[in-house]
């Protein structure tokens, strides 16, 4: 008995220390060789347990699958979002926001080709596709999304699809009321954000009031002034015309210091000595509102050959600004001249100078003739557009259709003005002013001064 147990313990010892790892094999051979002990075999009861087992392993390891793949998902989401983000911001809202700090609160996949509109809060929701959750960005997806900063701070994106649609109907709301009117002289312009050419029916109908109200009255020098003539008048702005041309002042500062200086007179007395200090202290005011550099007191003061010192200017400069309240603005006949021009220009091929350089100096030779104050400044710049296109040609009719609706005005409604400019065009009356003659007569303005157009017929009114 001792000897067998002894047998046995020495198995059980070699088995323990036998190197390696067993096999079933192994294990078999050394069973036959009694050299270890039999090996059970499995039970059912331990079977089922291995089956019960494998399903909730299988299920604890998919689990672990898609967590790991929901958690991978979700990273590469946000660098996705990132990526949008700053290609939506980069062309021209590149400082709207931090893209760092945006966070992914929703993961939905979008369907194909829509990008819906979503109100981004600190936590952002965006739709991408498929493709894009896995690290492709498709072209089509950056450049169909926008974003904006709203009033509150947070941020607005929108396909750019929505706004093509809402472009479309505006532009179609539009091109209904403008097909109704006559085209524009040019379509450059509609597209030239610097001509404001949305706005500016709007400006010119203000425009139209305001000469209204401001208007100087052509009875000033009967009612008001007792001391100085029309002459006078007629001689200050002569010379005031070779200041500007000396200083090389716009022709605006040359319009607004007349009519400064008319709106002046129609309510305050002036005497003759001091007509000449008004008129300067009104070019001084109108070179500071329209001009870039505008003239010095000292230089205002030598052209006058120092009559007036620079104090009696400037107190002269806070007296008509005062009375104007500071107010200066008023439509002139070159603030019209300018537009109709642009409809004149219209019929020619290639932009005419000689009729730009003509209109101006018509309209300036009416600054000099009192008479001109019964006209508002819209009429003599369209009789100007039309009497210089009479005297360029007169193989077709001077008016049409994109004029008269651009000034509107008709033929009619100018011939007394177009008469008067005509004969202040031929100088009937002998007026011997010609600064703005001599100024025209220059070849820079292609001597425009020495046209005389012919006699006007009946039949174009």
């Amino acid at each position: 008995m001792s000897a067998n147990m002894k047998r046995e313990n020495m198995v059980t010892s070699n088995v323990r220390e036998l190197p390696g790892r067993i096999t079933r094999a192994r294990a078999a051979s050394l069973h036959t060789s009694g050299q270890m002990p039999p090996i059970k075999p499995p039970t059912q009861q331990s079977q089922k347990q291995a089956v019960r087992t494998n399903p909730k392993r299988a299920a604890t390891d998919e689990n672990s699958t898609k967590a790991a793949g929901n958690a991978c998902m979700q990273r590469k989401r946000r660098a996705v979002l990132q990526d949008v983000t700053n290609a939506c911001c980069k062309p021209s809202y590149g400082s709207c926001f931090n893209a760092t700090k945006i966070q992914v609160k929703n993961s939905k996949p979008a369907k194909k080709g829509q990008a819906k509109l979503t109100k981004m809060v600190p936590s952002v929701a965006l739709d991408s596709k498929t493709e894009a959750v896995q690290g492709i960005i498709k072209p089509e997806l950056t450049s169909d999304l926008h974003s904006i900063n709203l009033e509150d701070g947070n941020m607005l994106m929108w396909s750019t699809k929505d706004v093509k649609d809402v472009r479309q109907s505006e532009n179609q709301s539009s091109g209904s009321r403008v097909a109704s009117k006559v085209q524009s002289p040019s379509n450059k312009d509609y597209k030239d954000p610097q001509l404001c050419s949305l706005y500016a029916p709007d400006i010119y109908n203000h425009l139209r009031v305001a000469e209204l109200d401001r208007r100087p009255n052509a009875t000033f020098m009967e009612t008001i002034q007792q001391d100085i003539t029309k002459s006078m008048r007629g001689i200050l702005i002569d010379w005031l015309v070779e200041v500007s041309e000396e200083y090389k002042l716009v022709a605006d500062t040359l319009y607004l210091t007349v009519y400064l200086i008319d709106w002046f007179l129609c309510h305050n007395y002036t005497e003759r000595t001091r007509l000449q200090l008004l008129g300067i202290t009104c070019m001084l005011i109108a070179s500071k509102y329209e001009e870039i550099c505008a003239p010095r007191v000292e230089e205002l003061c030598f052209m006058t050959d120092n009559t007036y010192s620079k104090e009696e200017v400037l107190k002269m400069e806070s007296q008509v600004l005062k009375y104007f309240g500071f107010q200066l603005f008023a439509p002139t006949t070159k603030t019209f001249l300018r537009r109709f021009l642009r409809a004149a220009q219209a019929s020619y091929k290639t932009p005419s100078l000689e009729l730009e350089y003509l209109a101006n100096y018509l309209a300036e030779l009416t600054l000099v003739d009192y008479s001109f104050l019964n006209f508002l400044p819209s009429v003599i710049a369209a009789s100007a557009v039309f009497l210089s296109k009479w005297t360029l040609d007169q193989s077709s009719h001077p008016w049409n259709p994109i004029l008269e609706h651009y000034t509107r005005y008709t033929p009619l409604d100018l011939k007394i003005t177009v008469l008067a400019l005509q004969d202040l065009q031929l100088n009937t009356n002998g007026c011997p002013l010609s600064a703005v003659r001599m100024k025209y007569r220059h070849q820079k303005f292609k001597s425009v001064a020495g046209l005389s157009s012919p006699k006007l017929l009946e039949t174009l009114f």
